[in-house]
């Protein structure tokens, strides 16, 4: 399985059987749009954890020229499929299996709108399970104790965190959640794209470094294989 950073929360994800895009925002974004040729990404689904617009800014865009159904919760699947793309609907607890594995959509603590102030559902996270791998993609979220149950039915491999604080978790509480679903690999995201979220990159490090942990921080367009 080959994990790609695309920029703030957006990665692609190519597993033996299928390429996954998870909230694809990418032409909104400076730090991002001039290093990822969007037009070639072709997903065959694309992941949407919620509705804020530096989440689903390329959602259309992307399905359109890719054909991808869109995963997410009922809302936000029920407000693509209105627009006439291919969806499949999801909700918190649920888990269903595609032809690449399987998807759990799990709690994450944050809000969700679309830009229009349209209700986006409750915002989630997603566990995939894949190539015999288990990734925990956080989403935007606070630290919650109910990261803690992911461990009861999953062996992570990787757990896909928030850090840059001011909006979802920060440093500090990033390695508790890595605590609460007990996996010491972590891929960082959702930072630096803009001020309030900017970090400090050697001081995270050593903080995940004390706690016995590795913290990838990936430049745009590098890749991590599991």
């Amino acid at each position: 399985m080959n994990i790609t950073f695309l920029g703030h929360a957006t990665l692609l994800i190519k597993t033996k059987k299928a390429t996954l895009l998870i909230d694809p925002f990418i032409s909104g974004n400076e730090l991002a749009k001039d290093k990822v040729a969007m037009a070639d990404l072709r997903p065959d689904y694309i992941f949407i954890t919620h509705a804020h617009q530096d989440h689903v800014l390329d959602v259309e865009t992307i399905a359109k020229q890719s054909n991808a159904t869109i995963v997410s919760n009922f809302e936000i699947a029920t407000h693509y499929e209105n627009k006439g793309f291919k969806v499949h609907p999801m909700n918190h607890g649920g888990r269903w299996n595609f032809n690449f594995g399987s998807l759990k959509y799990v709690n994450a603590i944050h809000t969700s709108s679309f830009a229009d102030g349209s209700y986006g559902g409750q915002p989630g996270g997603f566990v995939l399970s894949a190539d015999n791998k288990h990734i925990y993609i956080a989403g935007d979220t606070a630290l919650h104790m109910d990261m803690q149950l992911i461990p009861l039915t999953y062996t992570l491999d990787l757990a896909i965190l928030p850090i840059g604080d001011n909006f979802t978790m920060g440093i500090d509480d990033a390695i508790i959640a890595s605590d609460f679903v007990r996996c010491d690999a972590i891929l960082g995201y959702h930072y630096d794209t803009f001020g309030y979220i900017k970090i400090d990159h050697k001081e995270a490090k050593e903080k995940f470094l004390e706690a016995d942990k590795k913290l990838h921080l990936l430049e745009i367009g590098k890749s991590i294989v599991l």
